[in-house]
């Protein structure tokens, strides 16, 4: 299977199957440090990115907003002083779809290239 930072967020319509545990147990491993949150009866995952200040945090979920608009796909963003927590998941299907893995590997990338 290629790196989750190769591939390409595919559209994604209501119907489709969440991830199986087979399917997150491969997916993973590309993104350690995220963790599956059950909130409102659907699994979401979520990072905490730290920062030294608001300045960096506020650059950084422009640059995670800038890459859910190019890919089609838009997490939830909070931003705090010496912080910027982040969401992935599939609204359409309430749960974890490969394309969440895949944003979640690009954010990673983004934040370790700044």
């Amino acid at each position: 299977m290629a790196n989750l930072t190769e591939l390409k967020c595919v559209a994604c319509r209501g119907g489709e199957p969440t991830a199986t545990l087979e399917e997150i147990a491969i997916y993973k491993p590309e993104i350690p440090e995220w963790h599956i949150i059950p909130r409102d009866d659907i699994d979401r995952l979520e990072r905490v990115f730290p920062f030294k200040n608001f300045a960096q945090a506020v650059a950084f979920t422009n640059q995670v907003a800038e890459l859910a608009e190019h890919e089609g796909h838009h997490p939830a963003i909070l931003t705090e002083w010496g912080k910027v927590t982040v969401t992935w998941w599939t609204h359409k299907i309430k749960g974890l779809h490969r394309n969440d893995f895949i944003m979640a590997a690009k954010t990673d990338r983004v934040y370790q290239a700044r």
